[in-house]
């Protein structure tokens, strides 16, 4: 089917009571992975890719990846644009065709990501996608940027802040951590708290990190997208790794590439799987 609109999704997600996982691709193979283990799954996801990756293929190439690909699906996926930090991320993805987007004003005061963020959704209301927002400064390593801000989500902030930006979903603060070399402490008392305030479904960054286990919980508590990057990108530049390690004098490209995209795949499905507690048949 085509690429869906992220409120689509959304409603999709709530009717069946699952928890969306957003994997971030950055090029062809890490594309078809994903996408192969979403059908193979049959849960509906999204994914995605951040600005800080868009050099390699850029926006359109991008949706043209996954939009042929997902054209001869019958799961539903949506293409989100993960941590767009400049307007202009919202309007390149927004304009280039991507079904979903966000905005993060996290690193702003509360009033500057207020207003940050309302121009993002004022602009991706009229295209008629969502928009993710994020309220608290999330520790770790995304890609090559570092941030020591650990600022959990405050409750008292939530209501106010959805009703006054707009957004759609709202990626919170609360224990979770970019990347995998920082530890995931969640905080599950906090994020039933934000849950019983938040008119909207949502975010967990930096899933990669977090027990399976504790990911099955957050469905109860209005989490509808974790995003997953770091384990299958290490997946794919391990495979990599692998085919050097043991001929470095290999030059069949195709079959290091499609071993990747194979290794993408089997990181993903699995990770569907489990963050809704679906078991394998044998």
């Amino acid at each position: 089917m085509p690429l869906v609109n992220g409120y689509t999704l959304l409603d999709i997600i709530k009717e069946r009571k699952v928890i969306a996982g957003a994997f971030n691709t950055t090029n062809l193979e890490t594309t078809v992975g994903i996408l192969r283990a979403v059908e193979e799954s049959g849960i509906p996801t999204f994914i995605q890719v951040a600005p800080t990756n868009i050099s390699l293929a850029g926006y359109e190439y991008i949706v043209d990846m996954v939009a042929r690909y997902a054209e001869d699906m019958d799961t539903p996926v949506a293409l989100h644009l993960d941590h767009g930090k400049k307007f202009e991320d919202v309007k390149r993805a927004t304009r280039a065709g991507f079904t979903s987007v966000m905005i993060d004003g996290a690193a702003y005061d509360f009033e500057e990501n207020i207003a940050f963020t309302k121009k993002a959704v004022d602009f991706a209301k009229a295209y008629g996608i969502p928009v993710e927002a994020e309220l608290g400064a999330i520790l770790g390593k995304e890609d090559d940027h570092v941030s020591e801000a650990d600022s959990k989500t405050d409750p008292a902030q939530v209501k106010e802040f959805v009703e006054r930006t707009g957004c759609d979903m709202l990626a919170i603060s609360v224990g979770n951590v970019h990347g995998l070399e920082d530890e995931p402490r969640i905080d599950f008392a906090l994020l039933e708290e934000i849950n019983e305030v938040s008119p909207v479904p949502l975010v967990i960054h930096g899933g990669s990190g977090i027990p399976d286990e504790h990911i099955q919980q957050m469905v109860h508590f209005n989490v509808a997208k974790i995003n997953i990057a770091s384990d299958l990108r290490q997946s794919y530049i391990k495979s990599v790794g692998r085919a050097y390690e043991e001929n470095n004098q290999e030059a069949n490209l195709i079959k290091v590439l499609q071993n990747a995209e194979d290794a993408v795949f089997e990181t993903v499905y699995a990770k569907i799987l489990s963050m809704n507690a679906v078991e394998v048949c044998q």
